[in-house]
């Protein structure tokens, strides 16, 4: 594991000692040599080096953080993406981890809580402003320093918000007792998904327990996705209830129902210390254009207004009531570890002047940024909406309208108002919806019974009814059949009201759930969860996905199917780290000894001499990849090629085929042509086989000579008693020199 210690990297970085392992990499407290600091280096292990998708995620992980500069998040200082090293050089940060922090605790105060939840969060906010979602938040990669603040940790299965990439490693990895239910569904997250993860660390933070625990981590899982927790107060009774909410409403199934961002919920926190008592409302309002956290004056420029108009209406139908059971945490540290030593420094004289100034510092720029002209939003609920519209008394406000049935109003009157009167909007925030009481015809709703859905549901809409459509298990009514309505038939129902049609359906339709990318065991478990059945023939293929992942499935998502049908699984055997390959060659039959060469994927494998008979000679190789190109070179000329697919075990071997082969058979002794008719000479060479012949002239000053090869490079075959023929290819290149008189 520990291949670096004691090394130094690049010239620069002299590692001391191992801080860290993770899954892929590990992480070395260093000495940079050139800016005279220690560092963190998180380098992959070389076991991944050969993995293009461990690559992927480090690289993610390095481009994640490198756009990030905010206190609550580690720096990048240095990147490398060699084929032989990859690393990451960070801020060295001197702390705990957090999860060892709630260990040592067993759970955290009122107080802690809050402090170390909001610079979580606002470390999100600047990293999903970035487009960063980091998908693994946990105790575990938040760090905490010894003045109680806090470093968010490990991008590493972090990616940009705009990635259209959707893998089981994109989406469902992560931490099984954090992971938010879309990431153990697999499908795709977004910031909401960090929110959900941070929801589940308060929740440990308060209580000193995971909210789901089993054990093993696919049961989590299924936790993640069906089941709902104990509320932190049965946990813990002293835990406020407005507190209690902000974590349960991080923690909703549905990410539409959950804090749209980290600024929203930043909101709702910041309430909370100003009221410890607070009650919210149970069906939290979602602003569809969230306020981005300030957390600086000088963010001001970019920043958004905090949606006033609907964060205001919601606190005025709040219960602020004191509650017996909130505890002092902000007046005194009655946290269950306050016998024990704390890591938040705020003894010292310095430290609490530091902490007035600050404070003051808020407040005084809070103050500053809320300062401003308001509006008043008026009482509207009981007039008639001729009163309100184009009405110049209402000219601050947009109006819109809205037509609801009530019964309990007069036509045209105002039956209720977003937001409520009293509230204190600004200028820019100024809409105002209003719900105006209308009755509606009323129609006697058609006899349907008995016809096709799709033919009743016309019918009915034509009629001005909203149609909603629920299929009924029956064995004696033809599949899609309308068995009856609600309301019934010949009954009288108020046109835009709702019909709901009930027809025959056999078995109900299950969706069919999205498991390509998951582990077996928790596709499995999942399509089980689903009323649906695992084909017992699960299919096996070698791919560059890891073993044992989920490749392919059939029915697909998002298919619906009977209840009880059978779902077909493929699964992955993973890639072979090393995998061997054998086939037979035919030798040229040149009867010399040549040099004989193997490359594997551009790298040199083979380098030996052989003798050149003519016989069949066995290629062996080993090697990675499932296309790596194999070329075969004898004395420096390529003479076979071929293609290999390392993932199979054994290697496939496709495309061989022979090159230059002519020349390379085609070996022999150069003949000696000197003093011959250049055109005699030509032809007796190319008899021989050799046509690259290169004609180069010499001035010669007799008839005798002009036209006369004089000389031959390379030089004629030495024969006799004492030599041994020199054998060419037949392509060489010979160059002749021809005399020509006076240059001509």
């Amino acid at each position: 594991m520990d291949n670096y210690t004691g090394k130094r990297i690049d010239g620069r970085y002299e590692i001391q000692e191992v801080i860290g392992v993770g899954g892929m990499a590990v992480v070395y407290k260093a000495y940079d040599s050139i800016d005279d600091r220690i560092v963190a280096i998180k380098i992959l292990k070389d076991e991944y080096l050969a993995n293009e998708e461990f690559r992927r995620r480090f690289k993610n992980e390095s481009k994640a953080i490198a756009v990030l500069s905010h206190p609550n998040i580690v720096k990048v200082l240095n990147v490398n993406y060699g084929d032989k090293l990859q690393y990451i050089v960070m801020e060295y940060v001197e702390g705990i981890t957090l999860k060892e922090y709630i260990e040592q605790q067993g759970r955290l105060g009122i107080k802690e809580t809050v402090h170390f939840t909001m610079q979580i969060l606002r470390a999100l906010q600047h990293a999903h402003d970035k487009g960063i979602v980091h998908r693994d938040i946990k105790p575990q990669n938040i760090m905490l320093l010894s003045n109680g603040n806090i470093k968010v940790t490990d991008f590493g299965i972090a990616r940009f918000s705009y990635s259209d990439t959707k893998t089981m490693t994109d989406s469902a990895i992560g931490s099984v007792h954090y992971i938010s239910p879309e990431q153990a569904r697999g499908d795709a997250t977004d910031d909401r998904a960090d929110i959900y993860s941070v929801g589940v660390v308060m929740y440990e933070m308060l209580t000193g327990q995971l909210p789901f625990q089993s054990e093993n981590s696919v049961s989590v899982a299924l936790m993640q996705l069906q089941s709902d927790p104990k509320r932190p107060r049965e946990l813990n009774s002293s835990i406020p209830i407005g507190l209690e909410q902000i974590v349960m409403h991080a923690m909703q199934k549905n990410a539409n129902d959950r804090y749209q961002s980290a600024a929203e919920m930043l909101l709702d926190i910041e309430e909370f210390k100003r009221n410890p008592a607070i009650r919210f409302q149970q069906n939290y309002f979602v602003d569809n254009d969230p306020t981005k956290y300030v957390g600086r004056k000088q963010d001001l420029a970019n920043a958004k207004i905090p949606p006033a108009v609907n964060r205001t209406s919601q606190r005025t139908e709040r219960l602020t009531q004191p509650e017996p059971s909130v505890p002092d945490d902000y007046d005194q540290d009655n946290s269950a570890g306050n016998s024990r030593t704390k890591l938040i420094v705020i003894g010292t004289a310095i430290g609490l002047a530091v902490v007035a100034l600050i404070v003051f510092a808020s407040l005084f720029f809070f103050t500053d940024v809320f300062k401003g002209d308001t509006l008043t939003v008026p009482q509207l609920t009981g007039l008639n909406v001729n009163e309100v519209v184009d009405n110049a008394k209402y000219k601050d406000f947009k109006i819109t309208v809205e037509k609801v049935a009530n019964s309990s109003y007069s036509d045209g009157i105002i039956c209720n108002q977003r937001p409520t009167s009293g509230t204190k909007v600004t200028p820019d925030k100024n809409e105002i919806t209003i719900s105006v009481a209308t009755t509606y015809e009323k129609k006697v709703v058609n006899d349907v019974y008995g016809m096709m859905y799709e033919q009743a549901r016309k019918m009915l809409e034509s009629q001005g009814f909203v149609v909603d459509g629920q299929p009924i298990v029956s064995m004696s009514e033809a599949f899609g059949t309308v068995i009856r309505t609600d309301p019934e038939r010949n009954t009288e129902a108020e046109s835009g009201s709702k019909i709901i049609i009930y027809y025959a359906s056999d078995k109900d339709l299950i969706p069919v759930p999205s498991v390509v990318g998951m582990d077996l065991e928790m596709a499995k478990a999942l399509i089980e969860s689903a009323n649906l059945v695992v084909d017992e023939n699960v299919k096996s293929e070698n791919s560059d996905k890891p073993a044992g992942q989920v490749i392919d499935q059939s029915p697909a998502n998002p298919e619906k199917v009977i209840s009880g049908s059978k779902v077909t699984l493929t699964v992955s055997n993973g890639v072979p780290a090393i995998s061997s390959a054998s086939f037979s060659i035919v030798l040229p039959s040149t009867g010399t000894r040549g040099t004989f060469e193997i490359f594997v994927s551009n790298e040199s494998y083979v380098n030996k001499t052989l003798l050149l008979d003519g016989s069949s000679y066995e290629v062996k190789i080993e090697g990675s990849g499932n296309d790596a190109p194999v070329k075969i070179y004898i004395d420096n000329k390529e003479y076979y090629s071929c293609r290999v697919d390392f993932t199979k075990n054994p290697a496939v071997v496709s495309g061989g085929a022979y090159s230059n082969s002519n020349s390379v058979l085609s070996k022999k002794p150069i003949p000696d042509v000197r003093g011959l008719p250049l055109e005699q000479a030509k032809q007796r060479l190319n008899a021989e086989g050799f046509n690259n012949i290169k004609i180069e002239g010499v001035t010669v000053y007799t008839d005798a000579e002009n036209g006369m090869v004089k000389n031959q490079s390379p030089s004629p075959a030495s024969t006799g008693i004492f030599g041994t023929a020199s054998t060419y290819f037949t392509d060489t290149e010979i160059i002749l020199t021809v005399g020509q008189k006076d240059g001509v």
